[in-house]
């Protein structure tokens, strides 16, 4: 259907029963007859924590923007696509325990290696050392990446995790964990820069990202970094490049509305633009609701898409999803728009996890680990295993639809009789029974 004006709460409440919004056309697929079922997707976005893979796109922006590094490695997925695994692919097989030798096994000692690498500056060639196998420099600068252990060159820590160690030697399990006298250099830094920033930088956007970090920093000791870590972390003067992050309102049917307990920029339909250097190379379009981010789409330079923009983006607007909690606590969900599990290409959503699916009869969310067996086994199911569960918000009462009619505004009882020729009820029963019993009594339905 066409929507001229909507309130961000009737489309919020519209996108909690399947629907979504293409600029001002909104929209519902028929879940039990299309070919391609698609389920409505949210990431819990507080509780979120970024895969192996999500990490590498943020370091990877982040030497980008600070040192101008671009990755040898050309991807053939999808921008959108994060990878499937967080395994790196090589262009070597993989050899299992019982296939390798024990002399592939004997890591190179520091003189052969040291031999190696002059014989290779005065012929140019690498010659093949035992049984080594040799690979292409492309392949070496993917497996040999600082988290990815090669599989054909095991370090001596992999050797002695077979070994048990000695009686009172390793590790003392009731101390905490060891951390690098660098790492806690750099976070001693940055909280004193975000402490002396965030005294005279009051009230401005940059405070109110860097005092989520520093409360992040404080909170996360010894613990995985999280994307506010790579996001909002401050760059060196000499950064090679300038990323600037702007937003502003666009035309879609949801009206801009500012309430006191909700975020500064209001709820409504956004742009969000990535300048690069004076260029911009990319624009999202969300919309800001009452309880969630709903991402709506992404467009992009190809020339940046290197930088694999819309898995960044992503990651993006889910901190952006956890700055704005902290003014509206009520908005905590990032939505993703639809899964469609018998897509492959559009399985990278279940990937932004904890998730959640939309059963399509009941309209309650299910996490997506119990989803994703009941769709391996039919395309369309009901996601809700619960059989007496049932839509709350179904239609009840199909005399209190408002209809805008002659400019006037009446309940559907009293338009069902003034009308003049065949009747329209079926229409009217299927969009109320469609958008809810809620949204059909706030909402007007034009009828001429």
């Amino acid at each position: 259907m066409w929507a001229h004006s909507m309130t961000v709460q009737d489309y919020q409440d519209l996108i909690d029963r399947g629907w979504r919004r293409s600029g001002k056309y909104v929209y519902k697929p028929i879940m039990n007859q299309t070919c391609c079922p698609q389920y409505t997707i949210r990431c819990r976005a507080l509780h979120f924590q970024a895969s192996k893979s999500h990490k590498k796109v943020l370091k990877k922006m982040l030497k980008f923007i600070s040192k101008g590094d671009v990755s040898k490695v050309v991807s053939e997925e999808e921008p959108m696509d994060a990878h499937i695994d967080d395994v790196a692919t090589c262009d070597f097989p993989y050899k299992n325990e019982s296939q390798v030798s024990q002399s592939e096994l004997t890591p190179l000692a520091v003189d052969h290696s040291e031999r190696v690498e002059d014989e290779d500056k005065d012929s140019g060639e690498t010659k093949e050392e035992g049984n080594v196998p040799k690979v292409e420099s492309d392949s070496v600068q993917i497996c040999t990446d600082k988290d990815t252990p090669v599989p054909a060159e095991p370090s001596h820590s992999a050797k002695a995790v077979h070994t048990p160690p000695k009686p009172g030697k390793g590790a003392d399990l009731s101390k905490p964990l060891c951390r690098k006298a660098k790492d806690i250099r750099k976070e001693r830094k940055l909280q004193k820069l975000l402490q002396n920033q965030m005294g005279t930088v009051e009230g401005s956007q940059l405070q109110g990202d860097q005092a989520f970090l520093l409360q992040n920093s404080k909170s996360k000791t010894n613990q995985p970094k999280n994307i506010e870590d790579f996001i909002f972390v401050p760059l060196p003067d000499d950064a090679q490049h300038k990323l600037e992050f702007t937003r502003f309102l666009c035309d879609s049917p949801l009206e801009a509305e500012h309430a006191p307990n909700g975020p500064e920029c209001g709820y409504g339909s956004f742009h969000q633009q990535y300048w690069l250097d004076g260029k911009i190379i990319a624009v999202g379009v969300i919309d800001i609701l009452p309880y969630c981010v709903s991402s709506v789409y992404l467009y992009y330079d190809p020339d940046f898409s290197f930088l694999s923009l819309g898995v960044y983006s992503a990651l993006r607007e889910i901190a952006f999803t956890r700055q704005l909690y902290v003014k509206a606590p009520d908005l905590c969900f990032y939505y993703m728009g639809f899964y469609i599990h018998s897509c492959p290409k559009m399985r990278y959503k279940a990937q932004y996890r904890p998730s959640d699916l939309l059963c399509p009869e009941t309209f309650m969310w299910t996490p997506i680990e119990q989803c994703l067996p009941l769709l391996e086994h039919s395309k369309y199911s009901r996601l809700n295993q619960d059989g007496k569960a049932e839509d709350e918000g179904r239609l009840k009462e199909l005399g209190r639809v408002r209809v805008l009619h002659k400019r006037t505004v009446m309940p559907y009882s009293v338009y069902k009789k003034r009308r003049k020729g065949p009747s329209d009820e079926a229409s009217v029963q299927q969009y109320a029974s469609l958008v809810g019993q809620s949204c059909s009594e706030r909402m007007l339905l034009f009828r001429s």
